[in-house]
């Protein structure tokens, strides 16, 4: 392995006797080689597949390091943070090409950068976006990719390119176990939530003017409406609604208020407002992201009573 050589001045050769019998679990993970790194015996282990969750590879390491009678190091070509700090806490040697290497037999370890350290995200996509405000009301409780799809309605592709986007951003971690990917995060609901305030943005694309006739009742209440029903704050004289499209309504809309009696406000969402939508309501994180830059002070009382209530009903959830 170049990188070795280069980055710490380590020999190795790779010998051509193969390992030793093993069972059939362990072939059917790994393909395995026999080296010498400065004349010391080890074993290159290569996963066939994406890593599984530490706690198996530790036995499948131990058990190869048994029966070769020498160090096991695992050879990736990608590890998140977690799964990283996983693996040195349980003294598992392995080596991520141009990256990190840790070898604690040779007295080794180099860190370099984690491929889930936090990287240049200026803003989530939408799905990333939804995707996290759910975990987030899930009360940041384990959550596999399939429960999460199934939740959103996400294909298995959209749910993937989320949750790889929030976990390139820092926010998230994910493990493999067996057939299903995990969300994961040590973080609590409203530390998680704050430390995505500056990558998220305002779910509302636009505001149109409909006619309140045209307007049924399957929208949920937004803006200052929804606001008004999750605190003591007066409802207002314009009614305002939130939809995932305005086709609809393209040929009797207008883009301004003409009539408060006879129109309401319908926002256009980046995402579909009814996927997290509390009864009537938008729901109060998404709520909170449209109302953040308003300047009225009884607005932003509002807000915080509000999410003060919600972080006690997750809370309580999780408890």
């Amino acid at each position: 392995m170049e990188y070795l050589h280069r980055v710490m001045g380590i020999g190795v050769w790779y010998l051509k006797e193969t390992v030793k019998s093993m069972p059939g679990f362990i072939h059917a993970r790994y393909v395995m080689k026999r080296v010498t790194l400065d004349g010391k015996a080890a074993v290159f282990v290569y996963p066939k597949n994406e890593l599984e969750p530490v706690n198996m590879v530790k036995k499948h390491i131990d058990r190869i390091s048994r029966t070769e009678g020498s160090p096991a190091v695992i050879i990736l070509d990608r590890l998140t943070t977690r799964q990283k700090e996983y693996l040195i806490r349980d003294h598992i040697p392995f080596v991520v090409e141009e990256k990190q290497i840790y070898l604690p037999f040779m007295a080794v370890y180099l860190q370099e950068r984690g491929d889930s350290d936090i990287t240049e995200v200026k803003t989530l996509l939408p799905s990333a976006q939804l995707l996290l405000l759910y975990f987030i009301y899930q009360g940041c409780q384990e959550l596999t990719t399939s429960e999460a799809a199934a939740g959103l309605g996400f294909t298995a592709t959209s749910l993937s390119r989320a949750s790889r986007q929030l976990e390139e951003s820092g926010l998230i971690q994910t493990e493999k176990r067996g057939v299903q990917k995990v969300i994961l995060s040590d973080k609590s609901p409203e530390e998680l939530y704050d430390m995505g305030k500056g990558i998220m943005t305002s779910p509302v694309k636009k505001t149109i003017f409909v006619p309140k006739k045209e307007i049924g009742e399957e929208l949920a209440l937004s803006g200052y409406s929804a606001l008004s029903e999750y605190s003591m704050m007066n409802p207002p004289t314009q009614e305002t609604r939130a939809a995932a499209s305005v086709a609809a309504w393209e040929k009797t809309s207008a883009h301004r208020m003409l009539n408060a009696e006879e129109q309401c406000a319908v926002e256009l969402w980046r995402y579909d407002p009814r996927k997290l939508a509390d009864g009537e309501c938008v729901d109060r994180l998404s709520l909170a992201l449209a109302l953040n830059d308003s300047r009225d002070e009884r607005v932003q009382e509002a807000l915080d009573e509000m999410l003060k209530q919600q972080w006690k009903v997750i809370d309580d959830k999780r408890n």
